[in-house]
């Protein structure tokens, strides 16, 4: 190569890089950046046994910032878990979420940028085909319950006071509980989510120790996603709940968690399919990693 190869070489190097850089002055020069979570990504995830601890290192240490809060548009996100004694509490028995339903010990909550869930579709997509190249993906976990998700609604108990939508995952909340209700049909849906929104959820969050409630609509998974995670089921019938707590759920289950499903069958809207609850992990430990099985 000669030394005009090499200027060329270099002058091709260096256009490229400004390339790049004007492409991320551009990402956020037009479109929404307000701070509504208006899409969230919802992943509760079963470490094959003997991996419980290797799978929550990766998780943590590696794939939570590089395969997820590293990404444009993703701009909070929160850990949990569901020891044995939590997954025991779980209903219905026959769910057609989890099988068995205590299926999917951990459970990862993130909110989206309202009106960015195309770009950052684009990059996540991108960068779990790198990160699975590199080796950077653990395999020995079955996705349970994965989907991105629109919001649709969020009940609050006290009205205006108290922390909003956008800060519960960064809200030291002491507990969140998971629940996955099918509509009868994809047209009774509009109805199933005005009566929790009108009805049903202020009713249950009156004098309880979970300050608000988060209503999500699944939406499907794009064709080039990893093969071992499952195109999301119910997207026309199905409505996610997270239910934010402000004690153990173990203190709260049988007060304010038991009978959802009786409740919700006595409407005539839909059938509960899963109510899970899980406490907040500790980052940078393995707590409750010996407490799973």
């Amino acid at each position: 190569m000669t030394p005009d190869d090499h200027h060329t070489h270099r002058e091709a190097a260096a256009d490229h890089a400004a390339d790049e850089l004007a492409a991320y002055a551009a990402l956020p020069a037009t479109g929404p950046y307000g701070v509504r979570p208006g899409h969230a990504l919802i992943t509760m995830v079963e470490p094959h046994p003997g991996h419980e601890r290797a799978y929550n290192r990766w998780y943590e240490d590696d794939h939570y910032i590089a395969g997820a809060m590293a990404m444009p548009w993703m701009f909070a996100g929160r850990r949990w878990v569901a020891t044995r004694d939590l997954q025991l509490l779980r209903y219905p028995e026959h769910s057609a979420v989890a099988r068995p339903v205590t299926a999917g010990c951990y459970l990862s909550t993130y909110w989206l940028t309202e009106g960015r869930y195309d770009a950052h579709m684009r990059w996540t997509v991108a960068i779990n085909q790198r990160l699975n190249r590199d080796d950077r993906v653990h395999h020995d976990r079955t996705h349970v319950f994965t989907a991105f998700q629109d919001h649709a609604a969020t009940v609050y108990r006290d009205g205006p006071a108290g922390p909003r939508d956008f800060h519960a995952l960064d809200h030291p909340y002491a507990g969140l509980v998971l629940e996955v209700i099918d509509a009868d049909d994809p047209r009774s849906r509009a109805a199933l989510l005005d009566w929790l929104r009108s009805e049903h959820l202020p009713r249950r969050l009156a004098d309880s120790p979970s300050a608000l409630v988060t209503v999500f609509r699944p939406t499907p998974l794009p064709g080039d996603r990893m093969s071992y995670v499952k195109q999301v089921e119910g997207v026309d019938t199905r409505l996610t709940l997270l239910w934010f707590l402000e004690e153990d759920p173990r203190r709260a289950w049988p007060a304010h968690f038991t009978g959802l499903d009786a409740e919700v069958a006595a409407s005539g809207l839909g059938r509960v399919e899963l109510v899970a609850p899980f406490v907040p992990t500790v980052p940078g430990t393995d707590r409750y990693v010996s407490e799973l099985r």
